[in-house]
């Protein structure tokens, strides 16, 4: 199958590797929209574990199934998620999920910027959904992302009819904005340094845009 290997951000290269090959509990995945995360793009970050295979917010069809892997069959049409909480230690079960242990080392087989990945046995209990007919796969890649965003505005204990500041606009950003005036906020207000950004920040739902300045302000006042 064919792999997008990232070296380094610049040297990203088409490769051939062998397909997964799944045991019990497991699934094959063919891959047909791959999301390219915030990180997927910093090299400070990525760069320790290259090369490697990136993308993790995927959506795509399964082509096989592994023994006992009962609720899903081949040609459904799914969402995976990369990491998976284990549910049982004291940070799962106080509400904590992005503190477990297990998150840290779930995902699937090689990336989400391949032909086909192998989804391990816990991705597959705990990790995958199936996608909507109405739901394209380029929609279901939001999944990951989205549900972050939900998760965050729920302990921030976001209610309607309350002012929003956005800083940021990004992807993530205008996700917030969107959810925010979905949920029923009042006034949002949107900033960040990119104009392009802002404007897509008020079709999304913000009420007022604020461009910041890129560069550091000098200082005015006391230290």
């Amino acid at each position: 199958m064919r792999v997008a290997m990232y070296y380094n951000t610049q040297d990203v290269r088409l490769e051939e590797l062998p397909t997964p090959r799944i045991g019990p509990g497991e699934l094959l995945l063919k891959v047909l929209a791959s999301g390219i995360c915030g990180s997927d793009v910093m090299e400070w970050y990525r760069i320790k574990k290259a090369p490697r295979v990136l993308g993790h917010e995927i959506a795509g069809e399964i082509v096989e199934v592994g023994n006992g892997v009962d609720p899903y069959k081949i040609g459904d049409r799914v969402f995976v998620s990369h990491h998976v909480p284990c549910n049982t230690c004291r940070y799962c079960l106080n509400g904590f999920h992005t503190l477990c242990d297990t998150l840290r080392k779930t995902n699937f087989d090689p990336g989400g910027f391949a032909e086909y990945i192998r989804v391990p046995k816990i991705n597959v209990d705990r990790g995958v959904l199936l996608l909507p007919k109405e739901v394209s796969f380029e929609e279901g890649v939001f999944v990951e992302p989205l549900a972050c965003v939900i998760r965050g505005q729920r302990v921030a204990k976001l209610e309607p009819g309350q002012s929003v500041l956005v800083i940021g606009s990004g992807i993530s950003g205008v996700l917030q904005i969107a959810l925010a005036r979905a949920s029923g906020a009042g006034w949002i207000v949107a900033s960040d340094i990119y104009d392009y950004r802002l404007k897509a920040a008020k079709q999304f739902g913000a009420d007022e845009a604020i461009l910041e300045r890129s560069e550091p302000r000098e200082n005015s006042g006391n230290q």
